[in-house]
């Protein structure tokens, strides 16, 4: 894991995009973590965790998509290492708010915002995920035949697996 000082607060969506950047920035320190599988699911690997912050990092590959999600209490940030992704997030009325980012990019969000992220382009992406405080539930969203969107509430563990290697 990344060894940082350790955190007396949880951290604001400015500051967790200020960390997103300096892990961004030091990647001799998770590099050799980044794995894509060959079956084509995203990976997940825990880089550092404490009681007000975590940071994972997700490699991406064809087709990936988180489906529409919210993150319970906690803010988040990311930050794109490799190849790009793109952040829609609902909005009621319309089109989702759309973003699409590339390496370098730092995004952030609120706990409440529903969105959901997806692969671009045909080269894998890797991306350094963070949350303050650590993320613990999320919700999950899908429409349902009569058109009712409906929340569903999932543990992090049922999203972020950590790999075993």
């Amino acid at each position: 894991m990344i060894r940082r000082p350790h955190h007396d607060r949880d951290l604001s969506r400015a500051e967790l995009e200020l960390a997103a950047v300096d892990i961004l920035s030091r990647r001799e320190e998770w590099e050799e973590h980044i794995r894509h599988d060959p079956s084509g699911l995203r990976t997940y690997h825990l880089l550092e965790k404490d009681d007000h912050l975590e940071a994972w990092l997700i490699c991406w590959n064809d087709g990936n998509d988180t489906g529409f999600h919210d993150h319970d209490d906690s803010h988040g940030a990311v930050g794109v290492a490799a190849g790009h992704v793109r952040e829609e997030t609902l909005a009621l009325g319309g089109d989702p708010a759309v973003r699409e980012v590339g390496p370098g990019a730092v995004f952030s969000f609120d706990a409440t915002d529903i969105h959901r992220v997806l692969h671009l382009g045909d080269d894998p992406a890797v991306t350094i995920h963070l949350y303050s405080p650590p993320l613990r539930r999320m919700g999950a969203y899908e429409v349902l035949e009569d058109g009712r969107l409906a929340r569903r509430s999932i543990s992090a563990e049922q999203e972020l697996v950590a790999p075993t290697h």
